[in-house]
């Protein structure tokens, strides 16, 4: 890993995120560490180097939980499960590999006694201030050691626990902590690269909400990947993600199947259907996820456990007993739901959490993970969605994302109300909702390995010019050349 940003055409010397770490122990000799919550039996990644481990390449137990958004991955799709696949949980895993599933269970092996609370989330170090998009490259090696980041970024905005600049922002611990984050795939036959994110930074705090917006394309559920360790092998990260003290873009898989997936992160996948385990029911699955993460026992008292958890994300008890093939899509997203719920983690990260549900719902579903994070506990989300309404009645604050990049963040207030986004993609994404303007913004986002050069919102863009040619760099949390008082003065 390095702390620069990664060139268009030379590797990082850091492994690549989706390498099988050396601390981690191959399942059968040969596989790499699993994904969390690739429970499907022998399921694979595919487009990923024929000599490099596939992400999720092992059987992982039945009681994974939700998967990883492997689904997301650009160039990558998983694979139907063949018949003849090896059955869920046939294969020991080995003591040393760590548990892969969200659940932290394996076949076989005890958990073992890893110290998730060792690695408290109030230990973060960085924290000291606040700090958005608009800081730019922070000085990464101030993350390791504990010092301030330095004066907040103009612009920072606070979570509903506290605004920024000044009025108590910098006491409220930061949960999660982005620093130019990058990702890029390599691609086979001298193809060009794809910059799937690019130098992204944020803050997510005790008691926030981030919304991550954009069109489907721009990296949204590639950056959560990034996060949790999740990528193909042909990816490559560079800069710093902390999380409970922990660098994910350089802890080895046992450390993020150990004290990261389903303990300090959870998460809620985009296509949880094709994730949940198929040969056991979904009472199966929370029963053995809550006694895993909570330390829950009894048969009596696991029931109740797992009752009381999908009550939570609005699932029906009376279809508890039932295998994954058997729900309707909404009802698989509230089962992921639920199983990301579990184990009340620092961090939930919900890849588009409201897909497949009416507006009542979506409605429950989103004030459900609000309260999750207004409990008091200190929890945090990232919620990756393409519904904006659902975005304004939960988000503290709203990123929003263009072709990899961060071209806006703000708070929620400012971005829905007044004043308004300020940047022209962040206006055209309000104003394409049918009760606003209900015009849609004009042409396609560029493909990821082809981005024009400068501001790749240029040829899209009413207000562009030919300061447009040059990226622009991120100010007042906005990346943009036109902001919106530069557009009204003219």
């Amino acid at each position: 890993m390095t702390d620069a940003a990664l060139p268009p055409s030379t590797p990082t010397d850091a492994a690549p995120t989706g390498a099988t770490p050396a601390d981690a122990s191959a399942v059968g000799a040969t596989a790499g560490p699993a994904a969390v919550g690739d429970t499907k039996a022998g399921a694979a990644v595919d487009a990923t180097p024929a000599d490099a481990t596939p992400t999720g390449a092992t059987a992982v137990d039945a009681a994974a939980g939700p998967a990883a958004v492997g689904d997301t991955k650009a160039g990558a799709a998983v694979d139907a499960t063949p018949a003849d696949a090896t059955p869920t949980g046939a294969t020991a895993v080995d003591a040393a590999a760590g548990p892969a599933a969200v659940g932290d269970t394996k076949t076989g092996t005890a958990v073992g006694a890893a110290a998730v609370g060792a690695t408290a989330v109030d230990a973060t170090p960085t924290g000291a201030t606040a700090v958005d998009a608009a800081a730019g490259p922070a000085a990464m090696g101030d993350t390791r050691t504990g010092a301030a980041l330095g004066a907040a970024a103009v612009g920072a905005t606070a979570s509903g626990a506290a605004s920024a600049a000044g009025n108590g922002a910098a006491d409220v611990p930061v949960v999660l902590s982005v620093r130019n984050l990058h990702v890029r795939f390599r691609m086979p036959r001298g193809r060009a690269a794809v910059r799937a994110v690019v130098d992204v930074s944020f803050d997510v705090r005790a008691g926030e909400c981030l919304a991550l917006v954009g069109e489907s394309g721009c990296g949204k559920s590639v950056l959560a990947s990034a996060l949790l360790g999740l990528l193909p092998a042909n990816a490559e990260t560079a800069g710093h993600a902390r999380l409970g003290g922990a660098d994910l873009l350089t802890a080895g898989e046992r450390v993020l199947a150990r004290q990261v997936r389903g303990r300090l992160a959870g998460l809620i996948p985009q296509s949880p259907a094709a994730h949940l385990t198929p040969v056991r029911t979904i009472r199966s699955q929370l029963e053995e996820t809550v006694a895993e993460l909570t330390g829950v026992r009894g048969r009596a008292a696991l029931r109740t456990a797992a009752e009381q958890v999908a009550a939570r994300a609005a699932f029906p008890a009376g279809h508890l007993d039932r295998h994954p093939h058997e729900l309707s899509g909404g009802l698989a997203q509230r089962a992921a739901t639920a199983l990301a719920l579990a184990g009340d983690a620092p961090l939930l990260i919900a890849d588009e959490p409201t897909t497949g549900l009416d507006r009542d719902l979506v409605d429950h579903t989103v004030d459900e993970l609000r309260r999750h994070v207004d409990d008091g506990a200190g929890r945090a989300l990232l919620m990756i969605t393409h519904d904006l309404a659902a975005a304004e009645r939960i988000a503290d604050r709203v990123a929003v994302m263009y072709a990899g990049r961060v071209v806006e963040l703000t708070s929620a207030g400012a971005f829905f109300g007044t004043p308004g986004p300020r940047h022209p993609y962040s206006r055209g994404l309000l104003d394409a909702l049918p009760d606003r303007a209900f015009a849609p913004i004009p042409g396609l986002p560029p493909p990821l390995d082809a981005l024009p050069p400068g501001c790749a919102f240029a040829p899209r863009c009413a207000f562009a010019d030919r300061a447009c040619a040059v990226t622009p760099t991120t100010l007042s949390g906005v990346a943009c050349h036109h902001p919106r008082e530069d557009v009204h003065a003219a």
